[in-house]
């Protein structure tokens, strides 16, 4: 009988990627998450900030609340904490009901304007369930870059 090498190396080999490459739904952020943020300032200190993110439901919403310790060089450490409301579509939206972003399914890059500032920001969630997001910020009294990084807990 002939035996084809070719074959057999196809059918042993392991394929499988573990990465969660699907477009990101509403439901995939429910649950406690850590955070881990740095803020690179061009002119000022650089900061940080260490907590953990809630997405908890809210209708057919996630209300997310943001927790944790800002620390910035040369200061004391403070409490910082923000909140917003994620819709099914992801959409984020902003505690007093103004639309704030899009958050791309499949990652990828938003923005959002507050006259002056420009606040653009890329979401990374090749790595799922961890996941990057990169928030450049300009204005004329802001020029910083925020990089969060998220994990469940």
């Amino acid at each position: 009988m002939d035996h084809d090498d070719t074959d057999n190396d196809a059918d042993t080999r392991d394929t499988r990627d573990t990465r969660d490459v699907r477009a990101r739904v509403l439901a995939d952020f429910e649950g406690r998450w850590r955070i881990e943020r740095r803020i690179t300032q061009h002119d000022g200190p650089p900061a940080r900030f260490d907590g953990q993110a809630v997405w908890s439901p809210e209708g057919d919403a996630l209300r997310y609340v943001e927790r944790g310790e800002l620390r910035i060089e040369g200061q004391r450490a403070m409490q910082a904490e923000r909140r917003y409301l994620w819709r099914a579509d992801l959409s984020v939206w902003f505690e007093d009901g103004q639309f704030f972003h899009l958050v791309p399914p499949g990652g990828g890059d938003a923005a959002h304007w507050c006259a002056p500032d420009a606040y653009d920001v890329s979401y990374d969630f090749a790595l799922w369930p961890r996941f990057r997001v990169v928030w450049r910020v300009r204005g004329p009294r802001k020029d910083y870059t925020m990089t969060s990084t998220y994990a469940p807990l």
